[in-house]
């Protein structure tokens, strides 16, 4: 039997060397005393190694904090104005980016002798008074560039660089020819004659690519009293590519580029008896053959295509006055028409109509914003109720019911309604007018406009601004940054004579505290001006 006093290999504490012998007392302080002293040395090793790795990586930190800056916010003005003398201005405005500053800027045409220092007609050769394209600066309202080209002016548009391979942002139609222009530099891209004989209109179409150079080409549309003709050009080199289409034996009032559910484009005519699209490969392959290759075809659409011309029909009227897209995103937008006797929107996806509001006096052009949270565009419609009166309707985008209404004065030289979206998912409506309260007489004056604005969470309250007493050529509503910085730019002048022009910018906000608050309905809101004020003060605005 074994006993608890032997050594054992399951017990090497009661063990010592192969003899058996126990170590003495001596030598265990010793093998203990060595064991302290190495882990001593290793850890003093590892509290080095922490410290090093830790200076180390506060080095790289702060050496890249001095190397590769925060970007700085640019700094901007909250108000600017440029004042040009002697000078014409037209009804065109575009809000780009014409520089780095992540801030859009504001490009407008001048009919002028010198906008800006040693920039004159003279230096470029021109006649004098001259046509200028310029850019300024949203930030401050400072020249970026100044193009000086040959008068008369027709019209331009920019935005036609977005994803296309093109190198120019804006096409004018000025004098007898078409000039592609960077909206960068200002530089001049291509420069080409019009094609002779054809009053080309506006809006430019943006076509894919139908010569084989990997750059979007534009098309042109031009009518006159007997025919409607079609012309394509190079994105590259704005030569004209194969040759001008016939696209219908009447004048149409408008046209637009359509691109449907299945991807394949269709340019929309509006004529006399409605709302027609024609496939954009019938017409390239009408332009020159084999040119239609690559460009899709929609099926569903062409099953109501006129066998003769082409033509797919999508909404009749016989008093047609106005087609605008709705701007949804995601898909195709929306058609909202307006005719003699009603408002009506039409399916983007299949040409069929969704709903109708009867009215029968539309004022100028109706815009879209979000009144309530469905998250589909509302519409802005202003109907002539008599009387010098205007009535201000929100339609719902989807039904055409309506959400919200007031009646005012309708003062002349009066901007369309415009709306600027937030990021609480509903839009701030800007429109102008003069709430007959407010006014001195029943005939409204230029004198008497005002602009106010809506709060859809106080649909009973209008914030009302000072009086605009200059001539107002055109205006915009816009975000300039990215998220922020919501403004006002108004462009004012003589009408159709030269005078003094002014170009300004006015931040949203920057108005609120001395606005007055009107309550146009009793009930609702309880709070007081102030805390009207504060919300709209509390406003974060959002891109849409």
């Amino acid at each position: 039997m074994e006993t608890t006093g032997s050594a054992t290999e399951g017990d090497p504490l009661q063990g010592g060397a192969e003899t058996g012998t126990a170590p003495s007392a001596a030598e265990l302080k010793k093998k203990s005393y060595k064991e302290v002293i190495g882990l001593t040395k290793l850890t003093h090793w590892r509290t080095g190694f922490f410290f090093f790795s830790l200076f180390l990586c506060l080095t790289i930190v702060f050496a890249f904090s001095f190397i590769l800056p925060c970007p700085v916010r640019p700094q901007y003005l909250v108000t600017w104005n440029r004042t040009f003398t002697e000078a014409e201005t037209y009804d065109f405005l575009a809000i780009e980016y014409a520089s780095k500053d992540k801030v859009m800027d504001v490009l407008f045409v001048l009919k002028d002798t010198e906008p800006s220092l040693n920039n004159t007609c003279d230096n470029a050769g021109l006649p004098s008074p001259c046509v200028f394209v310029m850019a300024v600066d949203g930030t401050d309202g400072e020249t970026l560039w100044g193009r000086p080209l040959a008068p008369e002016f027709h019209w331009a548009q920019c935005g036609l660089d977005d994803e296309t391979g093109r190198t120019w942002d804006c096409l004018l139609s000025h004098s007898d020819q078409l000039t592609a222009v960077d909206k960068f530099t200002g530089e001049v891209r291509w420069q080409q004659p019009q094609p002779p004989g054809l009053r080309i209109t506006v809006p430019v179409l943006s076509v894919p690519d139908l010569d084989g150079d990997k750059v979007s080409d534009v098309a042109l549309v031009a009518s006159d009293d007997t025919q409607t003709q079609l012309v394509f050009f190079s994105g590259k080199t704005g030569e004209q590519v194969g040759s001008s289409v016939v696209l219908d034996s009447t004048k149409t009032a408008n046209h637009l580029l359509h691109r449907t559910a299945a991807g394949s484009d269709y340019v929309l005519l509006q004529k006399d008896t409605g709302l027609y699209g024609l496939a954009l490969w019938r017409i390239a392959a009408k332009a020159k053959a084999g040119m239609e290759q690559g460009l899709k075809k929609d099926k569903d659409w062409e099953k109501t295509a006129s066998a003769m011309s082409g033509l797919v029909p999508m909404f009749e009227s016989d008093s047609l006055r106005q087609v605008l897209r709705t701007g949804e995103t995601g898909g195709p937008p929306n058609l909202l028409l307006v005719t003699g006797n009603e408002v009506a929107l039409v399916d983007g996806k299949h040409p069929k109509t969704l709903w109708r509001f009867n009215t029968s006096a539309v004022l100028g052009e109706p815009s879209f914003g979000h009144f309530n949270k469905d998250e589909v565009l509302d519409v802005v419609v202003e109907e002539d109720i008599g009387n010098y009166t205007k009535r201000v309707m929100i339609l719902d985008g989807k039904s055409g019911g309506v959400l919200w209404e007031v009646d005012l004065l309708a003062s002349p030289n009066s901007p369309r309604p415009s709306a600027i979206h937030t990021s609480n998912s509903f839009s701030i409506f800007v429109f102008w007018g003069m709430m007959r309260s407010e006014a001195n007489s029943s005939e409204p004056l230029e004198s008497d406009r005002r602009s106010y604005l809506l709060h859809p969470l106080y649909s009973n309250v209008l914030l009302q601004s000072t009086s605009f007493l200059e001539h107002i050529i055109t205006f915009k509503a816009t975000l300039l940054e990215g998220g922020r910085h919501a403004a006002y730019i108004l462009l004012t002048g003589p009408e159709e004579s030269e005078g003094t022009v002014v170009l300004s910018k006015r931040k949203l906000k920057h108005d609120i505290p001395d606005s007055k608050v009107l309550r146009i309905a009793t009930g609702g809101n309880s709070e007081s001006n102030e805390d009207i004020k504060e919300a709209f003060n509390r406003l974060r605005f959002s891109d849409w």
